[in-house]
């Protein structure tokens, strides 16, 4: 079909199958006003899926590339028929749909739940908003065949999700988001229940005995079962001190208020600006705890005038946990996601010899991504537990740990990304900020009582097992050809270099041509992707260097770690590496790369 005639088919579905009034005139304007590009830039191409553990993820615009009601119902058939087709019993097993505080999440969830019950499956639709972790613990909770959470993590306002959960709790992973797709492809068209949902009213549909509300349930085995990571009743001395909480205008206030109470924990000092749900997220310039002291800035003031030492923050989905200590000079220290991995892991590994002291340390596991500290591996080595690594992302973190739980009988402990992104203990196998908050909070708490901060405890760490130290940042590249460029010009048709600056590379892994030096077939061992970036470079003097394209920003990523025992000389080889990797690799002027604003 012509390309003119294809946008002129694609304009027809679109009017024929949106019955939103909003998006429906958005595309209509676009038709009185002869806009072919944006017409073009809304329909040709589908939302992205599969991306950073999310189905779909785009911004909440009429079209086919973005989130709306009608790609909503679209990703609900072909999901819907894919799992009946794939999953044993999954109209009795039933979904689990659960929504943030965001624009349009309940109304999404809605047509989610909907799509579901008009194929005579039971859905347990949560009756008001929920952290991310909750879909993923009700699934395995509920023994249901899948879940769907509506949310957009941490992305700008504008912007919404959709997540998928199989059966065993952990997000979907190829080949499901494959056959999912494909299924989408051949479901494009709205059955009868997108005009029914419609017609009628939303509660009628949703009131049926098919749809169960998990809410009271979940809440009590949720908060039940992550006391099993409290240390409150083995004896550790706890301080007694205030703790501020943000909830960063997100869903985690009112849960992570009930999981400190199962932990025992005096109750947290909120940031009352940010406590509960605001999809307008007024305060902050972008929703995201990562962010630093920018993000942190109203934390950090509610600290200071109720004179705690310690900020714990969820991000909007409650998914994720950031964490900054004021020292003693009344400074601020904002960890980053590799230093709270670092102490979670120290702290999951001395609970349990505490716990099992007679249990071979190899009988436990841990899990990292590549981009995150190589510390936990020596960690792992030093201790005797073993440490597996994944592809970012806890669609592989999760399935990973599911795998060597269910088939090789090891204990899980602790798996985490430097996204700040952590899973501590199975319970569920996804990211959890809900539960991490109170477990870091006693351990925090523990060390405090000693009469030592967390800092503290992370150089004494460093002592321990060498100093791995990291600066992780990013540049903005907005034209996904220039990204391809970037990374083809350095793999130089896999003549790939072997100095970066005076640095040399002694090992080079590629996965995005399947390539990894270190072994004799020269082949990598970690999954392959041709359509994201990335790249890792080892060199001689134990410098670690990755850089890859973000899955779900226009962002160049480059993650830079150097190791050794002198802290000093840690530090100024970091920098100069750092330096060395941008300006020969990067080029960010030659390449017009954009930088942070911060920066």
């Amino acid at each position: 079909m012509a390309s003119s005639e294809r946008l002129q088919q694609l304009i027809q579905d679109w009017l024929k199958w949106d019955k939103n009034p909003t998006t429906l005139s958005e595309i209509q304007e676009l038709v009185k006003k002869n806009d072919e590009k944006e017409l073009r830039a809304r329909l040709e191409n589908r939302i992205a899926f599969g991306t950073a553990g999310m189905f779909l993820l785009g911004p909440m615009k009429a079209g086919f590339s973005c989130m709306n009601d009608l790609t909503v119902i679209q990703a609900s058939q072909g999901l819907c028929i894919y799992v009946s087709d794939t999953i044993p019993n999954a109209l009795n097993s039933g979904v689990v749909v659960g929504y943030d505080g965001r624009y349009n999440s309940k109304e999404f969830a809605k047509y989610t739940a909907a799509t579901f019950l008009s194929k005579g499956y039971k859905v347990y639709l949560f009756s008001k908003v929920v952290p991310t972790p909750y879909v993923a613990f009700a699934v395995t909770e509920l023994k249901a065949a899948i879940g769907v959470m509506i949310t957009a993590s941490h992305n700008p306002k504008d912007d919404n999700g959709y997540k998928v959960y199989w059966d065993n709790g952990c997000q979907i992973n190829t080949p499901h988001d494959k056959g999912i797709a494909k299924q989408i492809q051949l479901n494009l068209e709205p059955w009868n229940v997108c005009a029914f949902f419609l017609d009628i009213n939303a509660n009628e549909l949703l009131s049926g005995s098919s749809v169960v509300d998990p809410l009271d349930t979940i809440v009590n085995s949720y908060n039940s079962k992550i006391t099993s990571y409290s240390v409150g009743n083995s004896g550790v001395k706890l301080a007694n001190e205030k703790i501020v909480y943000t909830a960063m205008h997100g869903v985690g206030g009112e849960y992570t208020k009930l999981a400190f109470e199962a932990f025992k924990l005096p109750p947290f000092v909120p940031v009352p600006q940010q406590y509960t749900p605001d999809p307008a997220f007024p305060t902050v310039a972008f929703p995201n705890p990562e962010e630093g002291k920018g993000a942190l800035k109203l934390s950090i003031e509610t600290a200071e005038a109720n004179g705690s030492r310690l900020i714990l923050a969820n991000d909007p989905d409650a998914d994720r946990l950031a964490v900054a200590e004021r020292n003693t000079n009344g400074t601020w220290k904002v960890f980053n996601g590799n230093e709270i991995g670092v102490l979670l892991a120290d702290w999951a590994w001395q609970n349990a010899r505490r716990a099992h002291p007679d249990t071979p340390a190899n009988r436990y596991f841990m899990i990292n991504t590549a981009v995150s500290s190589a510390m936990l591996k020596t960690m792992a080595k030093h201790e005797g537990y073993r440490c597996d690594e994944t592809l970012t992302g806890f669609k592989w973190v999760g399935n990973q740990a599911r795998k060597v739980i269910d088939e090789e009988k090891l204990n899980f402990l602790f798996a985490y990304e430097e996204a700040i992104g952590f899973m501590y203990g199975d319970v569920s196998l996804d990211k959890d900020g809900v539960r991490c908050a109170p477990i870091f909070a006693e351990m925090a708490l523990s060390y405090y009582a000693q009469g030592h901060s967390c800092e503290d405890h992370l150089e004494t760490l460093y002592k321990r097992y060498g100093y791995h130290i990291s600066r992780n940042r990013y540049f903005f590249c907005y034209e996904p050809p220039k990204m391809v460029a970037i990374f083809d010009r350095i793999r130089n048709g896999r003549n790939f270099p072997t100095k970066c600056g005076r640095f040399e590379i002694e090992r080079v892994r590629d996965l995005t041509v399947d390539y990894d030096d270190a072994y004799p077939d020269k082949k990598a061992r970690l999954p392959v992707s041709t359509s994201t970036q990335m790249i890792t470079f080892w060199f001689k003097n134990g410098g670690i260097a990755t850089l890859r394209g973000s899955g779900t920003e226009p962002k160049l990523k480059y993650y830079v770690e150097m190791i050794g025992q002198d802290k000093q000389v840690v530090e100024k080889e970091l920098a100069e590496l750092v330096d060395a990797v941008i300006q020969q690799f990067l080029r960010p002027v030659e390449n017009e790369l954009t930088p942070p604003k911060d920066d």
